[in-house]
């Protein structure tokens, strides 16, 4: 490999490469799952060789060059040779400088693939219309699912034509599931996981299945039937996928007999979170009773309340008429009543006898105590929207999630658990951050601050809380805030963004009823299948193996016209789950004829490890 200075090419000739911009994360690992998985050259170009995560992109082996450039700019582009390479990645900077470097890329190669990293999603899609061979992606979109199933203790799911896929083990295996995708799951050592294990033709599976779960419950492969220990739901999103040098995580699922299987299923719908209207009401109570929290206001008020209602009764006794007292008292407690003149009462004209007209005075007098806090919370409701500041967590809040981090992963996944139904709290230390707006539009409270974590997890209720997301840019800060939330609240899950192994590694050491996941480690392989050619419609997790969900699109020339079912499946890599024909909107699932082969305008959506995946790409790239 070589690297080079500013504005000096390659020192090679080069071409049929791909081209990677950028030094971080997500760079390090789509550079990755190029040179290792597809095996084809790579030139990277980088901001500065000397920071961020460029020093180790530099030493891995297969990398054609490494090029500095400050910015993407056409002398940059013409270094990487942008005229002979087959792809390019754009995975760095801001969605404006990404726009500008995919158009200036396509007026040097009209016909190169170009992927650029979009956090506005729908400009992306306006953009891709632009280019004539583009696709626009975001690794906060593609990694937030993972990061909102692991706080609710779930696995993930990816929606494929209505239908909701993931990954079931053992006894929540149905009889409707779509395919086997692991045996031999050894939770004591999850490296014996087979994932895309040979068949023997449709039926083995149920046979197998069949074998497996008996009518009296599940038995061991050897005939001895297992005790009926139902495995957790949150086992498949328990481990971390994210990061190869992890340790699986303790608890209770770790103790299960050997031997299991695992099966991708689908719902007909993503599970919700409703909340329904008593736990509101309780919720806006208990936020109600905060102005109520010193020991001497309550004293004050709780005396208050009892004289109004005291001359309340007075005044029901006086009258006979409730409605009357009712219209009274409220006037008397807003300063509204017309009190008797004394004329009116030497001349014995009067509206009331002395004990109505002490039993007004007190309740006046005692408007005058819950006037200001009547005000109080009035102004709060009403005003706390208009200030142009996220509202703060409410008294009531329970079951909720923080998310530790507003950047683009944290937005992501608070807007999909608001989605869901799941109350979220925000904690941001930077006012500036861009997801504090997105934040306030969708009433999700923030704490703002950059005081301790102890402190800020405090103010968010950690200790009502049901789980904390730390996903901010940092790993330290990550671990520093999932520790903090441990020690605040012994029962809290935490789900952890980490990149470095290393991290991972000890945070599983160190903590139970935790998860981490890697944004990088869940996107790059959706940017490489796209960089070849195929959409990854969503990742899921096998412990700490990845499965990738893919639409392919079989068009004029593909590599994939004239093949069949048989011929693009193979054990470990590739299981065709669904075919849509041509002209037509139908997926047909589990689709049987393995000789039907593929006509321009067919699509076929597969479940594929990242290998099996890569070389479904490669016939694309080589053959089309």
């Amino acid at each position: 490999m070589t690297s080079e200075g500013w504005g000096t090419p390659p020192v090679e000739p080069i071409s049929q490469h791909y081209i990677v911009c950028g030094g971080n994360a997500l760079a390090h690992r789509l550079v990755l799952e190029l040179v290792e998985h597809y095996e084809v050259p790579v030139v990277v170009l980088v901001a500065d060789r000397t920071r961020d995560h460029a020093p180790r992109i530099e030493q891995i082996a297969g990398v054609a060059a490494l090029v500095e450039y400050p910015n993407i700019t056409e002398e940059a582009l013409r270094a990487v040779s942008i005229d002979t390479a087959r792809g390019l990645a754009l995975v760095e900077g801001s969605d404006q400088e990404n726009i500008h470097a995919a158009l200036s890329a396509q007026g040097h190669n009209p016909n190169i693939r170009i992927v650029f990293r979009m956090f506005n999603q729908r400009l992306g899609e306006n953009i891709e219309r632009l280019l004539r061979n583009g696709a626009a992606l975001s690794g906060s979109a593609t990694a937030a699912p993972a990061f909102a199933a692991a706080a609710l203790g779930r696995p993930n799911s990816v929606e494929i034509g209505g239908r909701y896929l993931h990954i079931a083990f053992d006894d929540a295996i149905t009889s409707d599931r779509i395919c086997v995708v692991a045996d031999h799951v050894d939770r004591q050592d999850l490296s014996k996981i087979r994932l895309l294990p040979e068949q023997e033709g449709d039926s083995a599976e149920f046979v197998r299945l069949a074998s497996e779960f008996g009518d009296d419950g599940p038995v061991r492969p050897g005939g001895v039937r297992r005790e009926a220990a139902p495995v957790p739901v949150s086992a498949p999103g328990s481990e971390s996928e994210a990061e190869p040098g992890a340790q699986p995580e303790a608890g209770p699922e770790t103790a299960a007999p050997t031997g299991g299987i695992a099966a991708l299923q689908a719902i007909r719908m993503e599970p919700r979170e409703p909340i329904n209207w008593v736990r509101r009401l309780r919720w806006r109570l208990l936020d109600t009773m905060r102005f109520f929290t010193s020991a001497r206001m309550r004293l004050v008020l709780l005396t208050a309340l009892a004289a109004v209602l005291m001359a309340f009764s007075v005044l029901w006794y006086l009258s006979r008429d409730f409605g009357w007292t009712v219209y009274i008292s409220l006037l008397d407690l807003a300063g509204a009543a017309q009190p008797d003149q004394q004329a009116d009462i030497v001349a014995g004209t009067g509206t009331g006898g002395v004990w109505q007209r002490v039993a007004q005075v007190v309740i006046t007098i005692c408007g005058i105590t819950f006037a200001p806090v009547a005000t109080a919370i009035a102004v709060e409701v009403l005003g706390s929207g208009r200030r142009g500041l996220p509202r703060n967590p409410s008294a009531g809040t329970r079951d909720h999630v923080i998310v530790v981090g507003l950047g683009n992963v944290g937005t992501r996944v608070a807007t999909q658990l608001h989605e869901m139904g799941v109350p979220v709290v925000c904690l941001e230390r930077d006012p500036q951050a861009r997801g504090i707006a997105a934040a306030r539009a969708l009433g999700i409270p923030v704490v703002l601050g950059d005081g301790p974590f102890e402190e800020q997890l405090r103010r968010a209720r950690l200790k009502h809380s049901r789980a904390v997301v730390a996903v901010s840019g940092d790993d330290a800060t990550n671990l520093e805030a999932a520790l903090e939330a441990r020690h605040g609240n012994s029962d809290v899950r935490v789900v952890v963004r980490l990149f470095d192994d290393n991290f991972a590694g000890h945070f599983y050491k160190t903590l139970d009823n935790a998860a981490s996941r890697s944004v990088s480690y869940l996107a790059a392989p959706a940017f490489a299948a796209a960089l070849m050619g195929s959409e990854v419609r969503g990742t899921l997790s096998v412990f700490r193996h990845v499965l990738l969900i893919a639409e392919l699109t079989v068009e004029d020339g593909s590599g994939l016209i004239g093949l069949n079912r048989h011929d693009l499946e193979d054990p470990g890599g590739v299981r065709v789950i669904a075919v849509r024909f041509a002209r037509s909107n139908e997926l047909h699932w589990g689709f049987a004829d393995r000789t039907r082969r593929l006509a321009p305008g067919d699509r076929i959506v597969v479940a594929a490890t990242r290998i099996g995946l890569a070389r479904l790409n490669t016939v694309l790239v080589e053959e089309g």
